[in-house]
């Protein structure tokens, strides 16, 4: 099992515990909203097109509703059953390059909305998959910042994420730069560099 199929279960196994109502770290969102979120990208591309194309917008928000008003063991199922064969995600290596990451940030927008959440015990195999995931994605989201900033795991190794004049550090596990990445609060990273570079690169992310 790929480290994206791994956290799809979890993910799932989380949803039924904590049930539809329960807080995310995606801000005004619902553990309902973020599974239907999650149908919406893999399954429906009729509501999808609904949100990208302004003349199916109608279209789009009666499929969303479609599914918000399915018993939620229903839509956890459709969650956990992965993309159609029809779409692309649902071949093995396409999933774990695109839905590695996606899936586990999602599974911790869920555990880390709980009170008393600590960070998982660090797994190789995840790491690895989440540090390629991170190589791929950091310059978009280090692009507009007004300093250099470098991503480097506690062993040492580094993702140049934007090069500036200035620059910051931000150490951590794979897992936790990743999530830093995606503009996430709860995560846990120290900083290195000039204090106002620092506060000037985390202004910026907040702004997401």
């Amino acid at each position: 099992m790929g480290v994206a199929s791994e956290e799809r279960q979890l993910l799932c196994e989380l949803f039924e515990q904590v049930g539809p109502d329960a807080p995310t770290l995606c801000e005004g969102w619902t553990t309902r909203d973020l599974a239907v979120h999650l149908v919406v990208r893999e399954r429906r591309p009729d509501a999808l097109a609904g949100r990208l194309i302004k003349a199916l917008a109608e279209r789009g928000e009666r499929a969303e509703q479609e599914l918000r008003e399915l018993a939620w063991s229903e839509l956890v199922d459709q969650v956990r059953q992965g993309p159609p064969k029809w779409n692309p995600m649902s071949i093995g290596g396409v999933d774990e390059t695109v839905n590695a990451a996606e899936f586990f940030v999602h599974h911790e927008d869920v555990r880390r909305a709980q009170p008393n959440w600590q960070p998982r015990p660090s797994d190789e195999t995840r790491d690895e998959a989440l540090w390629k995931s991170l190589g791929r994605v950091a310059r978009m989201f280090y692009g507009r910042s007004p300093v250099g900033v470098v991503l480097r795991r506690t062993d040492g190794t580094e993702i140049p994420a934007k090069r500036g004049p200035r620059t910051v550090r931000i150490v951590g596990e794979p897992s936790e730069l990743l999530l830093q990445a995606f503009g996430r609060r709860e995560t846990k990273v120290t900083y290195e560099g000039n204090e106002a570079d620092i506060m000037a690169m985390q202004d910026l992310r907040r702004s997401f």
